[in-house]
């Protein structure tokens, strides 16, 4: 079971996520992607690793290069997100790359291995500002994963100032 969180900053998409989560009887992995590049990013890692603590999560650091992670039998996997992976990616070397579709093919074969797979995305896409070229590139590599992931998804959820809403699927009870 695939199931693909989107929606807009601090709305709630990872409490969803782990919700989602909470009762899985499995092992439980929680597979991280931003990187600790300064105090912004320690202090939302740190605030995640608070939110998941005692939920059973056992954390995978991966910050690029998703195809190479392989997961236990029977198992629910977090995916905490799309939208690092992708910058982590594009942006590791002096060149851009546009690593889009690698990384869709690296969820949904995740995803389909794991017992329950729930991935947490952006949208970063929505606002019809004009972005410097790198950004741009970002946004559009970003929308193409987002849209093969949600192409193979059981459920994609927008969350909305906390409220779920269903875009593909039914939410579990």
């Amino acid at each position: 079971m695939i199931t693909l969180i989107t929606g807009g900053s601090k709305c709630g998409k990872s409490r969803l996520a782990e919700n989602l989560l909470e009762h899985f009887a499995g092992p439980k992995i929680y597979v991280a992607t931003m990187q600790p590049f300064g105090v912004e990013a320690s202090a939302a890692i740190d605030r995640h690793r608070r939110l998941r603590a005692g939920k059973g999560f056992d954390t995978v650091e991966k910050y690029t290069d998703l195809h190479e992670l392989s997961l236990p039998d029977n198992c629910g996997v977090l995916l905490e997100c799309i939208g690092n992976l992708c910058a982590n990616e594009m942006f590791r070397s002096q060149s851009v790359s546009y690593p889009a579709e690698r990384i869709a093919e690296s969820i949904i074969r995740l995803g389909r291995t794991a017992a329950e797979f729930v991935a947490v995305t952006n949208q970063v896409g929505c606002d019809g500002i004009s972005y410097e070229q790198g950004t741009a590139d970002y946004i559009r590599q970003l929308g193409i994963i987002n849209s093969l992931v949600a192409s193979e998804a059981d459920r994609v959820i927008e969350c909305v100032y906390g409220v779920p809403v269903m875009l593909k699927g039914v939410l579990p009870c």
